[in-house]
C-alpha cells in the first residue's frame, strides 16, 4: 500500500469517527494524559494540514477536517506529478520526503483514531491493511524518534504473540488491552 492510499484510508477512518463526538463528549479524557476529547480532536486536524503546509498550499482553501473534501483535497494534491518527492520538516525536527510525510500522518491518525474510540467507549478495531503498512513502514524505529523528540510515550510489551495492531499501539506507547 502506498502513502497516498494510507493517508487517505487512515484519515477517512479518523473523520468518521470524528464526526461522530456529540458535544457532551468533548471532555472525556483520551490515552493522550493531556488531551481531552476536544484537544485531540484539534492534533487530528493538524495532519491534513501538516501535509497541505509540506505542499504549500493553504488550508483554507480546501475545507476543514474532518470534512471529507478537505480529505480529497490532500489525496489529490499528493497525486500531483512531483508531489510525493518534495521535501519537507517531520514534527520530530528532521527532513524526509512528502511521500514519507504521508504515510507517517496516516500512522498519526491511525493511532489517534484508536485513542478517541477508547474515550468514546466505541469499538478500537483499526483498518488491519492500513495498520500493517504502518507496521511495516515504521517498527520498530519511527516511535523510538518520537519517543526522543518528547511526543511518543514509553513503550508497552505486548508479547510476541500480539496482533499488529496491538504491537504498533505498543510500540506507540499505548495498552492494547486498556
Amino acid at each position: 500500500m502506498g502513502p497516498v492510499e494510507m493517508f487517505e484510508r487512515a484519515a477517512t477512518g479518523a473523520s468518521g469517527l470524528a464526526r461522530s463526538v456529540r458535544p457532551e463528549q468533548v471532555g472525556l479524557a483520551t490515552p493522550c494524559s493531556e488531551w481531552d476529547v476536544a484537544a485531540l480532536l484539534e492534533h487530528m486536524a493538524g495532519g491534513p494540514g501538516y501535509l497541505l503546509g509540506a505542499l504549500e498550499v493553504g488550508y483554507e482553501s480546501v475545507g476543514q477536517w474532518p470534512e471529507q473534501g478537505a480529505i480529497d483535497a490532500v489525496v489529490s494534491r499528493l497525486g500531483e506529478p512531483g508531489a510525493l518527492e518534495r521535501r519537507c520538516m517531520s514534527p520530530a525536527g528532521f527532513e524526509w520526503s512528502v511521500a514519507e510525510a504521508a504515510a507517517g500522518t496516516a500512522m498519526d491518525q491511525l493511532i489517534h483514531t484508536w485513542d478517541l474510540a477508547v474515550a468514546l467507549g466505541v469499538d478500537r478495531t483499526l483498518d488491519a491493511e492500513v495498520t500493517d503498512a504502518v507496521v511495516s513502514m515504521f517498527l520498530p524505529q519511527m516511535p523510538e524518534v518520537g519517543r526522543q523528540a518528547g511526543f511518543v510515550g514509553p513503550a508497552v510489551e505486548v508479547g510476541v504473540d500480539a496482533t499488529p495492531q496491538e504491537a504498533l499501539l505498543g510500540a506507540m506507547g499505548r495498552d492494547p488491552r486498556s
